[in-house]
């Protein structure tokens, strides 16, 4: 797809509607196409419209290995409350063990180096692995979420991935998912409600205090703008 195609698809849902968007692209990838979900609260409201408008809904979900026990329980209720089997992808074992063996079992703090190198092993190249046969895929990102995310556009072009992204709620506010969850009883992570406005892995996320920005306590002990895994590179 070209630059003038994305361009034109921005314009044509410049105003629309989060579900006219993944209508729009279901019909257009059929099973080419799948929601990447973390279980977040934005990727439970996008997994509730997806499998309203399709009951061949694909949405596939990684495991570190570092998750919380909600995040591992909600999977089951979503899988059970929608119907759906979520794909879940591992990291490689013989490649964790490696880097732990290597650099330590919480190498993450030492280094954005390392952490980085965590990341892409427990979530990059299984990321890798569950593109494989798709031209697209949908993902909850917000424009509103992060100083890295300002600038998100409903259809952008994975450069990284060679795939089409989708963001249908890259123009909704946090209050507008809230909404959303409360008017169709959509599960959500309890730990939402205990300050985890974002969650990762365990020991990379902590609550965040009165006013700080919603992704504050990824990576907390970073600077903010070095505060993305490599998922969402453009």
């Amino acid at each position: 797809m070209i630059r003038e195609d994305i361009e034109a698809l921005n314009e044509k849902f410049i105003d629309a509607d989060p579900i006219e968007v993944i209508n729009y692209f279901v019909k257009e990838y059929g099973n080419k196409i799948a929601l990447a979900s973390s279980l977040g609260a934005e990727d439970q409201v996008l997994t509730q419209m997806l499998t309203s408008v399709t009951s061949d809904a694909q949405i596939f979900t990684l495991d570190t290995g570092r998750l919380f026990p909600e995040t591992y329980e909600l999977i089951d209720r979503t899988s059970k409350k929608y119907k759906t089997n979520l794909k879940v992808y591992f990291p490689k074992s013989e490649a964790v063990q490696s880097m732990v063996e290597t650099k330590g079992i919480n190498l993450f703090f030492d280094s954005i180096e390392n952490r980085k190198e965590c990341c892409n092993t427990r979530k990059l190249e299984p990321l890798k692995r569950a593109f494989e046969g798709l031209d697209a895929w949908i993902c909850g990102l917000r424009a509103d979420q992060s100083v890295t995310r300002t600038d998100i556009q409903v259809v952008e072009w994975d450069e990284n991935n060679n795939i089409l992204k989708i963001n249908p709620l890259a123009k909704w506010s946090e209050q507008d998912v809230w909404d959303y969850i409360d008017e169709k009883g959509i599960p959500f992570n309890p730990l939402h409600k205990k300050g985890y406005p974002s969650i990762g892995c365990q020991p990379c996320t902590r609550a965040i205090m009165p006013g700080e920005d919603i992704r504050a306590g990824r990576w907390y002990w970073e600077n903010p703008d070095t505060k993305e895994c490599g998922l969402h590179k453009k």
